[in-house]
């Protein structure tokens, strides 16, 4: 199973949010290393782990109108704006706490983030699964900000300590489109190149001052595999009540599974047991 995601939050005149010949640009950043020993409670990761958790809900209900299938990692996106929630303040901060669920402050929310990439990352590193594939889970973050514009230490001493990030100097102004072919390039490195243009023409002009990109690249095989022999056709029923055929994978197993009043749930452990799908099936006619 592999997943790509790839974000990209724009910063001119407004915010814009899309769907994340090779340069170097010149890397703005702190001195200070990261901190790969973060000191941080578990209450503030659960605080952490379940402000995202009602975001990734909160964002559901306004792409669920979406046509046809979606595929979205609010973790991404919360890590990614969380790295310019450090530069916010006023209303702005205030806004965007609420929105993304933010309720840690400045100071505990930035470590909180920086654990819970370290142990992703630890698990990434230990995990060799049954059948030795294991998985791979790469997340990055980059910013991309013009060369010319000043960036406050104390924002970048908080990319740097916490994410391990960076500020990549371009020009904006007056290079639009080779800055814009420049991130397109890292992204498409960071992914593997299953996406190789995620910044359209026109998107990047002069007026723009920083662009942050966060890329996920998944790739990992089940637990219990699936039998190829054990696929078979089977209906599908649509949102609109239409129904279609599709092949259905089939298998024998114990696997956590959890009931509530309008819904079912099955976990599907990936090679390895470190991480794992969750499926939720709403019952007939709940679909939402």
């Amino acid at each position: 199973m592999k997943k790509i995601i790839a974000l990209l939050l724009v910063i001119s005149t407004v915010f814009a949010l899309f769907a994340c010949t090779k340069s170097e640009p010149e890397v703005i950043e702190s001195e200070e290393p990261r901190e790969n020993e973060p000191e941080v409670s578990l209450t503030d990761l659960d605080m952490l782990v379940g402000g995202n958790t009602e975001f990734a809900f909160d964002l559901y209900d306004e792409l669920k109108g979406t046509d046809g299938n979606f595929f979205y990692s609010p973790y991404s996106i919360s890590q990614a704006l969380g790295m310019t929630w450090a530069g916010a303040r006023g209303t702005t901060e205030t806004a965007m706490a609420e929105t993304l669920h933010f309720t840690l402050p400045q100071d505990r929310l930035h470590p909180a983030f920086n654990a819970l990439d370290l142990e992703l990352d630890k698990r990434n590193v230990r995990v060799g699964g049954e059948s030795g594939e294991g998985f791979k889970l790469n997340i990055v973050n980059a910013l991309w900000g013009q060369k010319d514009y000043e960036f406050l230490p104390a924002f970048l001493d908080t990319l740097s300590l916490n994410y391990g990030a960076g500020l990549r100097a371009v020009d904006f102004v007056n290079e639009s489109e080779k800055s814009r072919v420049t991130i397109n390039d890292w992204v498409s490195e960071q992914t593997e190149e299953r996406i190789k243009d995620l910044i359209p023409e026109g998107v990047i002009n002069a007026y723009t001052r920083l662009v942050l990109t966060n890329a996920v690249y998944f790739k990992a095989a089940w637990r219990y595999q699936f039998e190829p022999g054990n696929t078979v056709d089977g209906s599908f029923n649509l949102p609109d009540g239409g129904k279609v055929t599709v092949p259905m994978m089939r298998q024998t197993e114990s696997f956590r599974y959890g009931k509530g009043n309008t819904w079912q749930a099955v976990e599907l452990p990936y090679d390895g047991a470190e991480l794992s799908m969750l499926i939720i099936m709403p019952d007939s006619g709940k679909f939402a």
